[in-house]
């Protein structure tokens, strides 16, 4: 509902049309158009949805001019620094920070969700051995619906809890099985011992033949890799969330199409791109061919990991992970490796150079993401499986906020038609 009595008019031949201002607690007004159609029989057209608020959400707030991040208020600067990944889950499900008490329930409830099923083991070897691992992701999260069917009521709020407390549980099982799988190498259970991201890298690594100790700067670059991607606000796959959920489809088929949508490079796999790009680069001396190329405008190449759709400043996630990085890098002493020397001056670069400057291409999240997880020893194909074990939460939190919104609808986006126009049939004899 519009707050006050503020509208917008537009005019449409002779119609005159107001269109009320809705206020958000922050950022730019939005204008109410959806009597649009029925008062000025007209649509928008709005490719990308770029300017098009599709919903309400209390979840995360992005000030792109101002290289502003924020999950239910909190900046992600303060978040990564003094909080971690599943304390940050329970303030984007339900809306505030937890006390002690509602903490300790809360990574209670998760750390015993985190096994799965047995017979889920059958479904992992139904793939061909070297799959994908986002390919198995999107099959074994879209089939839990029928391995935890008594989580798939949509109308009972007990069931949606349950079902976002097993998603966030066992996405990093689904997604470290995936990663076996790929390799060949023997499932590794959960460990309650073990913190959440602690557990993840036990089960990527851990085998059977030996002991695996997770290092403990290794297991908080991960937790911040893990809230720096947790949610980003109305993005393609958190849209791909909403609409599927918003035909009423059950939370694990909501949450696949999520996954599926993610795998685009142009959205989750933009950290592989960014590594596969430094490897092209290949040593130090080649830099300047490539950026002589990054500045040819007849010449497709891009520098990936520079700049953002959303941020157009800085990416205050960038800030978090290059610390993250520069931990990573000195304990497993790295730092003679040719891609980093590649990575470290094209940053150098793209931070001095005019160009960059100009252009905005600051180093971004993914620039210094790929070369962390690559450092911690995982090929690139688990890039964007993390990437969505990550962002589980905050897409079955904007799952769950949109299913309690009594403005909900089924999404119905409209087009502008240019086809043919109708016609009659024509007998084939006479075509």
């Amino acid at each position: 509902m519009a707050n006050g009595s503020e509208t917008a008019k537009l005019t449409i031949g002779d119609k005159v049309i107001d269109l009320p201002v809705m206020k958000p607690s922050v950022g730019p007004d939005v204008l109410d158009i959806r009597k649009l159609y029925a008062q000025g029989d007209v649509f928008t057209y709005d490719p990308g949805f770029t300017s098009t608020a599709a919903c309400s959400s209390t979840i995360t707030y992005i000030d792109g001019d101002a290289g502003e991040l924020l999950y239910r208020g909190y900046p992600i600067e303060e978040l990564a620094e003094k909080s971690h990944f599943l304390e940050c889950c329970y303030l984007l499900l339900y809306g505030e920070l937890p006390s002690a008490a509602d903490l300790e329930d809360f990574e209670s409830r998760v750390t015993r969700h985190t096994m799965l099923h047995e017979q889920m083991q059958y479904f992992f070897r139904g793939f061909r051995r070297d799959s994908h691992p986002m390919a198995v992701m999107t099959g074994v999260v879209g089939a839990m619906s029928a391995f935890y069917h008594d989580s798939t009521d949509i109308n009972d709020p007990w069931q949606r809890e349950v079902a976002a407390i097993r998603m966030i549980a066992k996405m990093p099982t689904i997604a470290a099985w995936a990663y076996k799988y790929s390799i060949g190498q023997p499932f590794v259970y959960p460990k309650n011992s073990l913190d959440y991201s602690g557990n993840f890298l036990n089960m990527c690594f851990a085998v059977p033949a030996e002991e695996y100790v997770v290092d403990p700067i290794l297991s908080r670059a991960m937790d911040r890799i893990m809230m720096l991607h947790a949610d980003h606000e109305q993005n393609a796959s958190t849209s791909t969330v909403r609409l599927a959920g918003s035909s009423g489809a059950n939370p694990f088929a909501c949450i696949a199409a999520g996954i599926a949508c993610l795998w685009g490079p142009a959205h989750g796999g933009a950290n592989q791109a960014c590594l596969e790009m430094l490897r092209e680069i290949g040593t130090v001396d080649r830099i300047p061919e490539f950026i002589a190329r990054a500045k040819d405008k007849n010449d497709p190449f891009k520098l990936m990991g520079f700049g953002h759709r959303v941020y157009k400043n800085f990416d205050p996630r960038a800030t978090v992970m290059k610390q993250s990085a520069d931990e990573v890098l000195g304990l497993l002493g790295i730092e003679d490796n040719e891609t980093l020397k590649v990575a470290k001056e094209l940053e150098r670069i793209a931070l001095e150079d005019e160009y960059f400057i100009s252009k905005k291409l600051y180093p971004n999240v993914d620039f210094y993401s790929g070369i962390i997880l690559e450092a911690m020893g995982f090929p690139t194909s688990m890039f964007t499986p993390i990437f969505a074990l990550s962002r589980t939460v905050g897409w079955i939190s904007q799952w769950k906020e949109m299913i309690s919104d009594p403005e909900q609808k089924i999404g119905r986006p409209r087009q502008r038609y240019t086809g043919a126009p109708r016609r009659s049939y024509i007998e084939i004899e006479t075509r």
